[in-house]
């Protein structure tokens, strides 16, 4: 298979994961079920989850209502060999705006809960925090796969076949690195093939790819790697703001920083920005963190 055939297989996977099913089950929510990705850690990805729940949303609004802000908690580990089931109750619909509650089950608790906002396009006051200059571009930079020698056989594999086409404007994550001892990094993000032109499924796509790497501003602040033993790190929460559309099949830059850890947790904030400059989305995500010895 050459690499063409590879990143389209990588990304129809995905596609097929935020293809949710609607049940024959009825109760005063709308009931949706879907697939979960394979982990090597047996764990559901929480972008995965993110994603399909405001898929699940989405399919109970009109197509010109947008999703503009979205605050989960996630509430249990979700298990990636099983699928997942998604409630969705439609707390509101006014002239502008709609409200709805998005609930992922698996054997029947919920494993994490969304309420996010949706709102016609309005015309309005404008302003935006510029992209940070003198940024690499992503072609100036080596795919995170080819930079990780010496990681277990499954996390490797992992990262050939995630969707995304990740690339550190520093040194990943993933072992050891001697780069500074800092709060802040960059990434250039995109889907490894081209995605449907259905802005639906890119604001989905963005949740998706928010999850990824986010948490790196708080590890790198205290120069630890994702496989440091003893590491235990899990995602608690996620909010998040679309400000503007675009396609996340061309390349993004996801500006991260962490602004606060203490008593075993770490806020990470994130902007994303187009090639181009616009500010697409903001991001804000607190996770729990144990650091051996720490």
């Amino acid at each position: 298979m050459d690499a063409d055939d590879h990143a389209i297989q990588t990304v129809e996977r995905l596609l097929d994961v935020l293809d949710l099913d609607v049940t024959e089950a009825r109760t005063t929510e709308d009931i949706f079920v879907g697939a979960s990705h394979p982990m090597p850690t047996g764990r559901i990805y929480g972008g995965q989850v993110l994603a399909q729940s405001l898929i699940a949303a989405e399919r109970t609004l009109p197509e010109d209502r947008a999703v503009h802000s979205m605050h989960g908690y996630f509430l249990r580990p979700g298990d990636a060999s099983q699928g997942i089931t998604i409630a969705v109750d439609r707390i509101h619909d006014g002239r502008s705006f709609s409200t709805r509650r998005s609930q992922a089950y698996q054997n029947g608790v919920p494993i994490f809960s969304m309420i996010a906002s949706f709102q016609d396009g309005d015309p309005g006051v404008e302003h935006a925090e510029p992209m940070p200059a003198d940024v690499p571009a992503p072609e100036d930079l080596t795919p995170d796969e080819e930079r990780v020698d010496g990681l277990p056989t499954g996390t490797a594999r992992m990262l050939s076949e995630r969707a995304a086409d990740i690339r550190h404007i520093g040194s990943p994550l993933y072992l050891p690195s001697d780069d500074e001892r800092v709060n802040h990094q960059g990434v250039w993000m995109r889907m490894r093939a081209p995605l449907p032109d259905d802005q639906r499924l890119h604001r989905a796509a963005l949740a998706y790819l928010s999850d990824m790497t986010i948490q790196e501003s708080i590890l790198r602040a205290h120069g630890v790697h994702w496989t440091l033993p003893g590491l235990k790190v899990a995602s608690l929460d996620h909010a998040m703001w679309w400000h503007r559309p675009a396609r996340v099949d061309e390349w993004l830059l996801y500006v991260q920083e962490s602004p606060n850890a203490r008593g075993g947790r770490g806020l990470a904030t994130g902007r994303i920005y187009s090639r181009d400059g616009a500010l697409v989305a903001t991001v804000a995500q607190e996770i729990m963190i144990r650091v051996p010895d720490a």
